[in-house]
């Protein structure tokens, strides 16, 4: 029998009693030999089998005093979860649907393939100039454009890279005429040209954007050219100006030509150039820049450079440069920043794994291609690797790279041809979408949603979340009247209270200014202010006994308001409150949005949208937005207002210092002082009503839809300045993920460990946590985690290099911390008998 049976079996309350047992009264503790500790485990335990403690025993004593204690105990299930949980997620393969065959809108071979963050759509551009977009969700194609260069005839235009500076909605194309050309993505003219960067030696052959993720300022665009060279032009001040502006004398509808030897010797004071010839002259195939490592990563096919990194020091100096050998050279790389792995393509068919830091050999070798290996890309979340080759019996091979075992194979995607053909690979992981070209076509194949039991963290649909800043906890509700406390450093369960409200639904909790009572509002028309001990010490009846749908509870200094049914307000005074029952006195508003002032409770102003204004913006779709529809805020309806932070002056010059959001996916900022709207955009498409939230500090702005999707917007800069009419372009969009299933249901930030973190909840019964903003960190509620984190505080210590798992995701950016706390009694469960239940309801 094997002995990880024996260790998944085991219970909280089982560690808890090995753990008395090897440390008992002393915090030195004891140890013991094999038949000792099969006998007193076995007898204090009284789960499993005493063969399975023997096999525990050996399992975990590898040295010659065949003693065990609790520290080398405890590191043995420490590290054996972690591996368990590892594999088992690595071990996850994709299931493709059938490949699919894009309506082509190239006659020649696609060069590249790119996703524009800022519209969540697809670029595709081929060798002649064509460029394709692909619409995010079906891949449909929605335009065609062909890319213009004053420099050459149109029949000699031949484009060899295109790159997405997402952080200044432009994109960057290269040219066998030894220019780049920078493309406005806001413009009215589609696709303008904004600058020409023309003098480069030789021609430019791939290209890589990296831009600052605290700092888009700062970002590094990197070429890699036919002549062997390396470069990159280090921005300063990215989202000011690329490059200085022309004289004011010069042209302003034609594009700014920026000369390569201007940027050498350093005119343009907004940027600076790096450069290497480690190369030689052998054609750099691929080029990135590494903001984990400051460093330029290239690779060619010359086997004395297969790969080159560059390191960068301080600006001004050159390049501290590091070469890597192979037998055939690279055709391609990719860079894993968690593992810290490089992957190389190489001709010999052969897949390399290199440590950065190590130049003497690669740490893994893949064998599997039958020939020369065109492409690899890291699969980051899964940490599983992609490789791509023209072979005649396998294109495809996905590994596992902890064990560098090959765990799927796919063979024959394209037809077999005897010509030369250009392919390319193009890997979105976000939505799993693998696209595949061939010359001119493009494959697309998508992955099957996974099925089979998902994480959840409710057996109910989760209906609100909140952050607990005094306790560190995050607290979640559920439509089966349930609430659960959890550790956001874990993803732990704490405590947890049944039937809060009977059988009604709880729609939405608040938390009041000191953090120690809890609002809960039930569909019962009841909201209830418990303390974190279960107890209840007040009831509002805020429907006058009747069964009602609550919104949304706004804890005030003196008084608390009631939002929901029928748009009504209903308003508790403080004064009220030294009864356990307490009645309301109503707030009623009207259809509009209404700006109130709550001492008084009279009626400032009404702010209304103007549809005549809003008709009469251009239809520019401009940044990711259509045209808003013409219809009024009142048949949207309104799901979530917030006051902007520190704009007080801003509205009284005329900019924007509230937001609102509702139906047909629209987001609308408000002057109040004015009463008038300053703009309006779509930020989710065709997708129903939608909520949102934002950061205390009022930068970013984050929404979230009925399909699982969130949005992050940074509004900081944004409306800031009256304007004529009302505008509909939207702020910078800065990330999209899709952490749910279903209806998102509600939204919260929070500042934790010195970070961001987005709270969402979801009709799908999880709760998200997400870097702010970010990629999304897991899921609270997998039960492993609640087993590796009672181990470490247990332990009383943190086992160096184990990573916190939650859900399919790692927390790698730090070994996690457990205080050295002794657990007294496992988390509270609290049941209809607990006085989160006796309590007067």
């Amino acid at each position: 029998m094997e002995a990880g049976l024996l260790e998944s079996r085991l219970s909280m309350e089982d560690y808890e009693k090995l753990q008395s047992l090897f440390l008992g009264d002393s915090e030195a503790g004891v140890s013991f030999s094999r038949a000792e500790f099969i006998e007193q485990a076995w007898s204090a335990v009284r789960r499993g089998s005493r063969e399975e403690y023997g096999l525990l025993f050996d399992s975990v004593v590898v040295t010659q005093e065949q003693r065990i204690d609790w520290e080398r105990l405890t590191s043995f299930l420490l590290l054996g979860l972690s591996e368990k949980e590892e594999n088992e997620r690595a071990a996850t393969v994709p299931r493709w649907q059938p490949p699919r065959t894009l309506t082509p809108p190239h006659r020649d071979p696609v060069q590249q393939v790119v996703y524009l963050r800022s519209s969540s759509r697809y670029l595709s551009v081929s060798k002649g100039g064509t460029l394709g977009v692909w619409a995010g969700e079906d891949f449909a194609l929605l335009q065609t454009h062909r890319l213009h260069n004053d420099s050459v005839r149109p029949k000699d235009l031949w484009v060899t890279a295109m790159v997405v500076l997402h952080n200044v909605n432009k994109i960057a194309v290269s040219f066998t005429s030894k220019e780049l050309c920078f493309y406005d993505l806001l413009s009215k003219q589609q696709f303008s040209c904004q600058y020409k960067l023309q003098g480069l030696r030789y021609a430019p052959l791939s290209l890589d954007y990296w831009c600052h993720p605290t700092y888009p300022a700062q970002a590094v665009l990197s070429i890699g050219d036919t002549g062997g060279q390396v470069s990159a032009i280090c921005f300063r001040s990215a989202q000011i100006s690329l490059f200085e502006r022309p004289s004011p004398g010069a042209e302003t509808d034609s594009a700014d030509i920026i000369k390569w030897k201007e940027l050498v010797e350093g005119r343009h004071r907004c940027c600076y150039t790096l450069r290497h010839r480690a190369h030689g002259h052998s054609w750099v195939r691929r080029v990135r820049f590494l903001g984990s490592l400051e460093a330029l990563l290239s690779c060619s096919t010359s086997p004395q450079s297969s790969m080159v990194i560059g390191w960068r020091e301080k600006e001004g100096e050159p390049l501290r440069v590091t070469a890597f050998h192979t037998e055939k050279g690279t055709n391609d790389l990719d860079h894993h920043s968690g593992m810290n792995l490089i992957a190389t393509a190489g001709i010999d068919n052969k897949v390399l794994l290199w440590n950065p830091y190590v130049i003497s050999k690669p740490v893994g070798v893949l064998r599997g291609h039958m020939s020369s290996v065109t492409a690899v890309r890291f699969i980051v979340g899964k940490k599983q690797l992609i490789s791509f080759s023209k072979d005649k019996t396998y294109f495809y091979m996905l590994w596992d790279v902890a064990s560098q075992l090959c765990i799927q194979r796919i063979a024959g995607i394209f037809p077999k041809t005897q010509e030369e053909c250009h392919t390319l690979l193009f890997l979105s992981e976000e939505r799993s979408r693998l696209l595949l070209s061939f010359n001119s076509l493009l494959l697309l194949m998508e992955a099957k949603r996974e099925e089979g039991r998902r994480v959840t963290s409710h057996e109910n649909a989760v209906t609100c979340v909140l952050y607990n800043s005094l306790f560190r906890q995050v607290i979640s509700s559920d439509s089966g009247s349930s609430v659960i406390c959890w550790l956001v450093d874990t993803g732990q369960k704490v405590k947890q209270f049944h039937r809060c409200h009977g059988d009604a639904e709880i729609s939405t909790m608040a938390l009041d200014g000191t953090q120690t009572r809890l609002f809960t509002a039930g569909t019962d028309g009841v909201v209830k202010i418990w303390d974190f001990n279960g107890h209840c010490h007040h009831r509002l009846n805020a429907g006058r006994d009747q069964a009602v749908d609550i919104s949304q509870v706004l804890v005030l200094k003196r008084t608390v308001l009631v939002m929901g049914w029928e748009r009504m307000l209903t308003v508790f005074r403080l004064p009220s409150f030294s009864q356990f029952f307490v009645q309301p006195s109503e707030w009623k508003g009207g259809v509009q949005l209404t700006v109130w002032n709550n001492s008084t409770e009279n009626a400032l102003r009404k702010l209304r949208p103007d549809p005549e204004r809003e008709r009469s913006r251009p239809q520019t779709g401009q940044n990711h937005t259509d045209t808003p529809p013409e219809d009024s805020e009142s048949s949207d309806g309104v799901s979530r207002l917030f006051f902007l932070p520190g704009r007080k002056g801003v509205a009284t010059v005329g900019g924007a210092d509230l937001v609102s959001c509702g139906g047909s996916g629209l987001v609308r900022f408000w002057n109040t002082v004015h009463s008038g709207l300053v703009a309006v955009f779509t930020a989710h498409k065709d997708i129903g009503s939608i909520i949102m939230t934002m950061t205390a500090c009022g930068r970013y702005l984050i929404t979230a839809d009925m399909e699982g999707t969130l949005k992050t917007w940074g509004i900081q800069e944004y409306c800031l300045l009256p304007s004529d009419g009302v505008t509909n372009e939207a702020p910078e969009l800065l990330g999209s993920l899709r952490p749910h299933m279903d209806c998102v249901t509600h939204l919260e930030t929070c500042l934790h460990g010195g970070r961001l973190l987005l709270l969402s909840a979801s009709a799908d019964c999880s709760v998200a946590l997400s870097y702010l903003p970010g990629d999304t960190v897991g899921v609270f509620g997998q039960v492993c985690v609640s087993v590796i984190v009672s181990l470490c505080v247990l332990s009383h210590r943190c086992v160096t290099g184990t990573h916190l798992l939650i859900q399919h995701a790692v927390i790698e950016t730090r070994p996690f911390y457990c205080p050295p706390l002794k657990l007294d009694r496992p988390p509270l469960t609290y049941t209809p008998s607990n006085p989160m239940h006796s309590a007067r309801q």
